[in-house]
């Protein structure tokens, strides 16, 4: 994963330095897709193909393509932060993981492994499931604060055709008065990815996809975090709600959040 992601990384970098000059095409309200990030996904896929070759792909702009239904299968976002990235923002990441099928075979169940990569800053954060979180060769823990007025909360807003204001408003309303700061940088992969590396005491947000969460959640998990939807259900991958912390800060974050969204 790491080798896919350094040599997708590289061409990033390349196109990120001249960003001015990226045809750009519009797939959604608000949502934008470039050349970087159709040839970086391409990059990911070939070098991952070749390695495990029975192994499926879920990405984000090619989709689905299955492989053999016995075998993991690839989920990748190989440009978390693209609006970032289109407005010049060094903020954004690469992120992979390996999600194995259910033993019933239906569907797909827990990921073992995943990777966060940004390239600017050289970081890569990686887990295995039961072998910790790591940032390169360095141990991973959350963060040790245990109070919401010392602790730093990270979000993501909802933009144009995407995401429930009303919602977030309410919890940001209940959650901003009592924390140390909420912070929104614009990529979920980096912002899981730095929960885990105990930058941030917790994060929230709704709306997500699988790839851009994958990754991250198990690396919270594996730092020895917690990773749930708004009702406190852990699933192998929490997408559409996403709420993740240190013990203390994720129960006091979860109760605030369930009070707000029934008020």
């Amino acid at each position: 994963m790491e080798r896919a992601a350094r040599k997708a990384g590289q061409r990033l970098r390349r196109d990120f330095g001249e960003v001015e000059h990226l045809q750009v095409s519009r797939k959604g309200p608000a949502d934008f897709v470039s050349k970087a990030d159709r040839a970086a996904e391409r990059t990911l896929y070939d070098e991952l193909l070749a390695v495990r070759p029975d192994w499926g792909f879920l990405l984000e702009e090619a989709g689905e393509i299955a492989g053999d239904p016995t075998q993991p299968r690839w989920v990748i976002d190989p440009l978390d932060g693209t609006s970032n990235f289109l407005h010049g923002l060094p903020h954004f990441a690469i992120s992979i993981a390996v999600q194995e099928p259910r033993l019933d075979g239906k569907g797909w169940g827990e990921v073992i492994a995943g990777l966060v990569y940004q390239p600017i800053t050289d970081e890569s954060f990686w887990a295995e499931k039961n072998r910790g979180a790591w940032l390169h060769d360095r141990r991973l823990r959350v963060s040790a604060r245990r109070h919401l007025d010392e602790s730093l909360i990270a979000t993501g807003i909802p933009f144009a055709g995407a995401g429930n204001p009303a919602e977030w408003m309410a919890i940001y309303g209940s959650l901003a008065p009592q924390v140390a700061g909420i912070r929104r940088f614009g990529s979920a992969a980096l912002d899981l990815a730095w929960v885990a590396a105990g930058r941030y005491e917790g994060f929230w947000e709704s709306g997500l996809k699988p790839w851009d969460t994958a990754a991250g959640c198990l690396l919270v998990r594996e730092a020895g975090g917690f990773v749930t939807d708004w009702q406190g259900r852990s699933q192998p991958i929490c997408d559409a709600q996403v709420l993740a912390g240190n013990d203390a800060v994720h129960s006091r974050m979860h109760k605030m959040i369930t009070v707000a969204l029934k008020s």
